[in-house]
């Protein structure tokens, strides 16, 4: 699978690099959740492309958890053409599909890409979702969009500007406090309240190509190193986003390869 063509990587990171959160560092290692094939990394230049088409779309996560008291971040351009009823994200969970799980989101709504959805979860509980018009078109080129959360607060910023901030008010509020992957994916979401969430999908325009760079993630000191534990519980929660993930490829341990796509978790 080719990469779709884009402008020079080394260009656009100097765009960006200002807004880098600090404490952070590049992510150069990803897992493939489900339909690897649909998922590029191309690791020297730390671009990642997932495609949405025939075969579904696919998620990707990093392979290591963080811990509360850091940032991630990344440049992210969403996919062109007619996108209603496609749901494409940057977002940090505990495990994804857990019942229990923690989460904090930035979720983009195929049917209007002047807007971005922010919510968080606690437990599995959600219902904090709040909608932000953006500036911009989020598919006419790369915007950043970061997470700062800490045991405090939770900053969402969108080009270097925040959008939303949440603070803790006191210790009985529930807060997510779970060590945290962060994932991306690009899914049909139209049998989400009947088609009035992200709108309903045509696929006029496939394929959708969701692109993400210059990842951001907390240095090693703040993150959980349990890849070993990952093989287990990915096999327990992978149904996530796509409705066909009972036939998804899973933490698997092959290699992904720069020039193309691979199944499961990279080295």
């Amino acid at each position: 699978m080719m990469a779709p063509e884009c402008e020079s990587g080394d260009g656009l990171a100097r765009q960006h690099e200002h807004l880098r959160p600090e404490g952070t560092e590049p992510l150069s290692r990803i897992a493939v959740d489900y339909t690897p094939d649909a998922c590029h990394h191309a690791r020297a230049s730390g671009e990642i492309h997932v495609t949405y088409d025939h075969r579904g779309g696919a998620r990707w996560r990093s392979r290591r958890r963080f811990l509360p008291g850091g940032a991630v971040a990344a440049s992210v351009r969403a996919p062109a053409g007619d996108t209603a009823g496609l749901n494409y994200n940057l977002y940090l969970s505990s495990l994804e599909g857990s019942p229990d799980m923690d989460e904090i989101d930035f979720e983009f709504l195929g049917g209007d890409k002047r807007a971005v959805q922010t919510n968080y979860y606690v437990a599995g509980v959600g219902g904090r979702e709040a909608v932000h018009g953006l500036p911009f078109d989020s598919s006419d080129g790369f915007h950043h969009y970061a997470v700062a959360w800490g045991a405090e607060a939770i900053e969402w910023r969108v080009d270097g500007a925040v959008v939303r901030r949440e603070e803790r008010r006191d210790e009985g509020q529930p807060w997510p406090e779970k060590p945290m992957f962060l994932y991306a994916s690009l899914w049909d979401a139209s049998g989400v309240d009947e088609g009035r969430w992200t709108g309903t999908y045509h696929g006029r325009d496939a394929p959708y190509v969701c692109s993400y760079r210059d990842v951001r993630v907390p240095v090693v000191t703040l993150s959980v190193v349990a890849e070993e534990e990952e093989e287990e519980e990915c096999e327990d929660w992978n149904a996530g986003d796509a409705a066909d993930a009972a036939a998804a490829t899973t933490c698997s341990a092959v290699d992904l390869e720069e020039t193309g796509a691979g199944a499961g978790e990279e080295d």
